[in-house]
């Protein structure tokens, strides 16, 4: 998919305008704010350590090129012209490449009004041209809204890794969900 390809728009929950689309060099500003701003609050992710430029700048240059080639799944939810949500489903290798691996995120005050939910709807149907039909994810235990949404997309608990996280010092289970059929 071409960078800053639109997709498709809705309305939220809330009246805003949001566009999905695919990332593109304009965005990466608003993609360190993004990354650095979820990192500030703490937000359940596994990045802990704020982002450089110079370091999303690699990010974007890797997924661009991966987006570009049909590697990688990415959609970026826009609201108003600001980047407030990225999702991206990227093929397991080899014999398992039937089987995608997702991670969504968005900034706070953008949750809760069906854009997360419209962000992995398209993943989803943007992951089947890719050859994949089984989706998983994980997420932290503690984190029991978004896993509350992605149940009733369709997922269901495959399995836990106990204290696989440290966060602020408390060790937290992460769950494996996975999705089949997407197809």
């Amino acid at each position: 998919m071409k960078p800053g390809t639109t997709i498709r728009k809705f309305k939220a929950k809330d009246g805003r305008e949001v566009t999905l689309r695919a990332p593109r060099w304009s965005d990466l500003d608003d993609m360190l704010f993004f990354i650095n701003s979820l990192i500030k609050e703490g937000a359940e992710i596994a990045a802990d350590t704020k982002k450089t430029k110079d370091q999303e700048v690699e990010w974007l240059a890797r997924l661009l090129s991966s987006v570009e080639m049909d590697k990688k799944v990415s959609v970026v939810a826009d609201v108003g012209g600001r980047f407030v949500g990225h999702v991206e489903a990227e093929p397991r290798g080899g014999r398992s490449r039937h089987v995608g691996v997702l991670g969504i995120a968005l900034l706070e005050g953008y949750r809760e009004v069906g854009i997360g939910t419209e962000m992995m709807k398209e993943a989803e149907t943007q992951a089947r041209r890719l050859g994949i039909e089984i989706m998983t994810l994980e997420v932290y235990a503690t984190n029991e809204r978004a896993r509350h949404v992605y149940t009733k997309l369709g997922y269901r608990e495959a399995g836990c890794v106990p204290r696989a996280v440290k966060k602020d010092g408390d060790y937290l289970d992460v769950i494996t969900m996975t999705k089949e059929n997407i197809i």
